[in-house]
């Protein structure tokens, strides 16, 4: 109980847009980064001269978002620019268009937040036939970042180990309601599972893939990192039922503290390679005692695990590899 309340009321943020450096010649991307957590990560990394592209599935958004942006860099404008890169992370036709999209245009890409998520969304299921959510959350990010992994390691290559970075985002969900087994993958692959069940699924996922990620891609330097942004007050809710945002508001804090969690994630000194696949909570730190059932979860059966992780991202690959 110590650490979810650790959570609820953590720590002030020891790195935000007051003291994180100058980060002029980078490039990043942001998934859903015209509202919410996502706004306040571009806008954080645009005043301190990055190159960022809001990655997105409105133009309309991404623009009044970007326009609004640059609207409170004023009078004197930061080095950096900011983009709209079109992006459904739902629909995984348009995920490798995307790509090809961004790599004609950069050389190099430093951090990939991959920050986008739904919750109880009204429609059920994807382009592809998968549940909205396991799409949104866990499929188009998995096929996004391994699509990148060529720009990835070749920035990787050329700066300090570690600086470069995948960024998963979890949910305070993972510690306070996740089975013991991890994840229920029949439960998560039926259309009409209820929905507040397969959200804290796709977010126990989104560790189980950066813990992945970051075995696959670590020996590259590139360090691959889950995060609960915190209890944030943003639009992910609000196809929650009335009385969820009522409950807890008193709770809630302002969009750009979950952005202080994603920006110390990408850009703290004191994270190694051999932390890769950690989880980072509130405002940004290290989890502490990650719950032991969901470690056993990410280790095979021969070495003490029971393997759910394992099928959870196998299962992935075989949902994205036609779309490689």
């Amino acid at each position: 109980m110590g650490i979810i309340w650790s959570q609820i009321f953590p720590p002030p943020p020891t790195l935000t847009e007051v003291n994180l450096p100058s980060q002029d010649g980078k490039v990043f991307i942001v998934t859903g980064g015209y509202s919410g957590v996502g706004f306040y990560i571009c806008r954080i990394l645009y005043r301190v001269g990055g190159t960022v592209y809001l990655a997105g599935r409105s133009e309309e958004k991404a623009l009044e978002a970007i326009a609004k942006i640059k609207s409170l860099c004023t009078p004197t404008p930061p080095e950096g620019n900011i983009i709209f890169l079109p992006l459904s992370l739902d629909d995984l036709t348009s995920i490798k268009p995307a790509v090809k999209r961004f790599i004609a245009a950069e050389s190099r890409l430093d951090v990939l937040f991959n920050n986008a998520g739904v919750s109880s969304p009204p429609r059920g299921t994807s382009p592809q036939g998968h549940d909205l959510q396991f799409a949104t959350n866990c499929l188009g990010p998995h096929l996004f970042t391994q699509l990148l992994l060529p720009i990835l390691r070749h920035t990787a290559g050329a700066t300090p180990v570690a600086s470069v970075r995948v960024i998963w985002t979890a949910s305070i969900v993972v510690d306070a309601f996740a089975l013991e087994t991890g994840i229920d993958l029949a439960e998560l692959l039926q259309k009409d599972a209820e929905k507040s069940r397969n959200y804290l699924n796709t977010k126990i996922g989104n560790w189980f893939l950066a813990d992945a990620l970051a075995s696959q891609i670590g020996a590259d330097g590139v360090l691959s990192l889950v995060q609960n942004p915190g209890n944030i007050k943003t639009n992910i809710m609000r196809h929650s039922q009335a009385f969820v945002p009522f409950v807890l508001g008193p709770f809630l804090y302002a969009p750009r503290f979950g952005a202080y969690t994603a920006i110390w994630s990408a850009f703290s000194r004191d994270l190694k390679i051999d932390d890769g696949g950690k989880y980072i909570l509130p405002w940004g730190r290290i989890h502490p005692c990650p719950r032991y059932d969901l470690l056993r979860a990410m280790k095979g059966e021969e070495e003490g695990g029971t393997g759910v992780a394992a099928a959870f991202v196998k299962y992935c690959d075989c949902q994205i590899e036609a779309f490689l």
